[in-house]
């Protein structure tokens, strides 16, 4: 008997996630803890993990095999594969098949909106071995993602960074909506500083505006330094969005205060 474990709330969910794996604890244990079980909780989301082992033909649950023309390491099989994506397509006929493999587009911000956005459901394939056989590239799989130029065991920890990623964007996950537009990458610029109690850390103060109440120079003071830390840390964002009226003035004056420093 094939089993699955779905882990959802009583409604029909906005986005619902399944992950194609050989490790389908690794994956429960991060459906069941977190924001990502809130949003389950909230019927918002719903996870689901599918163990390919339970779709191979034979009695030794085989789901890998020497690789053709020789070669280390082993590739998984196209049999358990095919079976394992059409088992949850017959429920989700439009969803979209994600291979996760260091060959793929990279994963940004921008597509984790654009899942988002879209509202299809996402099936994740995770790879083990040396890989997955051609022809489920081929002929099974929609888009190819990665999550960057370094190859990890599996794809389940790349699936699950996807799934939290996305999952923030989904309104009512995070409880509140303002939290995610403020994150990192929204806007094509880091997050701002934070800072939380005590007042005096280590003999670090607070900056005093944060404490002023006036919303409209916390604002201000949270855009300046938004753009310090993308100057300083992530320069190669101003390339992907070119700064606003806004922030070419608070650039300007920033430079002019550095100058002042360095030729007082």
């Amino acid at each position: 008997m094939v089993r699955t474990q779905r882990i959802m709330g009583n409604k029909e969910p906005v986005l619902n996630f399944t992950v194609l794996t050989l490790f389908p604890e690794l994956v429960t244990a991060f459906f069941e803890h977190g924001m990502i079980h809130r949003g389950i909780e909230r019927n918002l989301v719903s996870g689901e993990c599918v163990n390919i082992r339970d779709f191979s033909c034979d009695r030794h649950k085989t789901v890998d095999d020497k690789p053709y023309g020789g070669g280390s390491g082993m590739v998984m099989k196209p049999e358990p594969l095919e079976a394992a994506i059409s088992s949850v397509k017959k429920r989700n006929p439009r969803a979209k098949v994600i291979l996760m493999t260091p060959q793929g587009e990279r994963f940004d911000q921008k597509k984790a909106c654009d899942f988002a956005v879209g509202q299809e459901d996402l099936i994740f394939i995770c790879g083990r071995y040396e890989g997955i056989d051609e022809r489920v590239y081929t002929q099974f799989v929609d888009e190819e993602i990665s999550i960057g130029d370094y190859v990890m065991t599996g794809g389940e920890l790349a699936a699950m960074a996807i799934i939290d990623s996305v999952s923030r964007m989904i309104p009512g996950v995070l409880g509140s909506d303002a939290s995610s537009q403020s994150d990192s990458f929204i806007d094509d610029r880091l997050e701002y500083a934070q800072y939380t109690r005590p007042e005096v850390f280590n003999d670090v103060k607070v900056p005093g505006v944060l404490l002023s109440g006036n919303h409209e120079k916390i604002r201000q003071w949270r855009k300046t330094s938004s753009l310090q830390r993308t100057f300083i840390k992530r320069p190669d964002l101003f390339e992907t969005k070119d700064p606003t009226a806004e922030e070419k003035i608070i650039l300007r004056q920033w430079c002019r205060e550095l100058e002042t420093l360095v030729n007082p």
